[in-house]
């Protein structure tokens, strides 16, 4: 069985927390930044975590991501 491909674009968006989660990147963040608050910018440099409902899809596109 040859190896696995780990799909590339997947693989500079997500990262894996210690604890196995899957950490990603807040949308919204990079223009129209003058109309926002700067509470909400704040926000938006912190990691999100995948939701539930996509970890499985996100798992199969990074086969040797973390736990």
């Amino acid at each position: 069985m040859p190896k696995m491909k780990t799909n590339r674009a997947a693989y500079k968006r997500f990262g894996a927390t210690a604890t196995g989660k899957i950490r990603r990147n807040k949308a919204f963040a990079r223009h129209i930044l003058t109309t926002k608050t700067t509470k909400q910018k704040r926000g938006l440099r912190s990691k999100g975590i995948v939701d539930k409902t996509n970890v499985k899809a996100v798992r199969k596109l990074l086969p040797y991501l973390g736990a």
